[in-house]
């Protein structure tokens, strides 16, 4: 085999793919190139200048001024054929396109070529016999075998005797790395259950995951980002009992009534008599702090005399709020009211000013 292209006694069939280092036999060509690259390249040449003429019988319209018909009639032939004369020219320069190797990428390109070609002659016939008129001229008959030959010479090469020695005992390289068999995919590890909630936690709505208060389930959940007001800031009534009252669409107008001041009033009228003056303030302040510090939370309906925008804790524009509907205020902080949505949004109004609770 080393001496001979192919020993007489051997097939096509029986001669090995890839030839061992110093084992390959002498190839002949035209050339830099083999007999199927020549005559590829001739194929290819006769279709290029057959592109240039019209396709139409009734006006010139080739292929070049058909749109972007041109790109799978004639260019991709035209790169395939450039790619293969530049392999031979330059060894070591493109070698693959994509995972496509040079063979493969002139093997998908004839033959796109040549359905589009099939179809023109397909089209053409069928409507010379609806009409009798033959729409488009002798130029897709050519180009049509033109392709069809560039098949025969780019994916059947390899089986034919005499075109197959092109690819028979080439040296073996590694293959492209996408050529290359896949690798094996192994099933993802389960996740690991989540710990238990206490049964007396209170989630509020829309803050699964975010750290929860659970002496404040009206809080919002994404944290204290804009700080709290103090409670004497406040020109809400500091007190949990407090009765809100809503206006416009709910009713008339009206102030919020404070049942529990009016306990606590009664409630120190009962113990004025208490000489422990100082033991009767610190019971005072005992009472008065956790009840502004529930005030502060105290969910009311607000109306804004004019729209006005609620963002997030970055400042984004989440949506507006105006005259036309109430809005829910889940938090008081002074200067910043945090919102929610009917969606569950959670948002902070800035501009405060001249609001109208309810």
């Amino acid at each position: 085999m080393a001496d001979e292209h192919l020993d007489d006694n051997d097939t096509f069939e029986d001669a090995p793919a890839v030839a061992e280092a110093g084992e390959a036999p002498v190839q002949y060509g035209v050339g830099p190139f083999s007999i199927r690259e020549v005559a590829l390249g001739g194929v290819w040449l006769v279709a290029f200048i057959v592109s240039f003429f019209s396709i139409s019988t009734v006006r010139f319209d080739s292929v070049w001024t058909s749109g972007l018909w041109w790109i799978l009639t004639i260019g991709l032939p035209t790169v395939a054929v450039f790619l293969i004369g530049l392999r031979r020219l330059s060894p070591q320069g493109i070698r693959c396109v994509g995972s496509l190797g040079i063979d493969q990428f002139a093997s998908v390109a004839f033959s796109v070529s040549t359905v589009v070609w099939i179809t023109y002659i397909w089209e053409t016939v069928a409507f010379a016999i609806d009409n009798g008129v033959w729409a488009r001229s002798w130029v897709i008959w050519v180009e049509g075998v033109l392709m069809l030959a560039g098949v025969v010479l780019t994916v059947f090469a390899p089986f034919l005797p005499v075109l197959g020695e092109d690819f028979r005992l080439r040296p073996e390289i590694v293959a492209h790395r996408n050529a290359r068999p896949l690798r094996p995919i192994a099933p993802r590890p389960p996740r690991p259950p989540r710990p238990a909630a206490p049964h007396d936690a209170v989630v509020p709505y829309g803050a699964m995951g975010a750290p929860v208060d659970t002496a404040n389930p009206y809080g919002s959940p994404y944290g204290s980002a804009y700080g709290a007001a103090p409670a004497g800031d406040q020109a809400w009534s500091d007190d949990q009992g407090a009765l809100t009252v809503p206006v416009g669409h709910y009713g008339t107008d009206a102030q919020p009534v404070d049942h529990h001041a009016e306990h606590n009033a009664g409630h120190n009228a009962e113990n004025s008599f208490d000489p422990a003056a100082d033991h009767t303030a610190e019971r005072t302040a005992a009472y008065s702090t956790p009840a502004a510090e529930s005030a502060r939370h105290q969910a009311f309906w607000a109306l804004a005399p004019e729209e006005r925008l609620v963002v997030d804790e970055a400042g984004v524009p989440h949506w507006t709020i105006g005259p036309t509907a109430w809005a829910l205020v889940i938090e008081d902080r002074g200067d910043v009211f945090v919102m929610r949505h009917e969606d569950g949004r959670i948002g902070y109004l800035h501009d405060v000013s001249d609001i109208t609770r309810g």
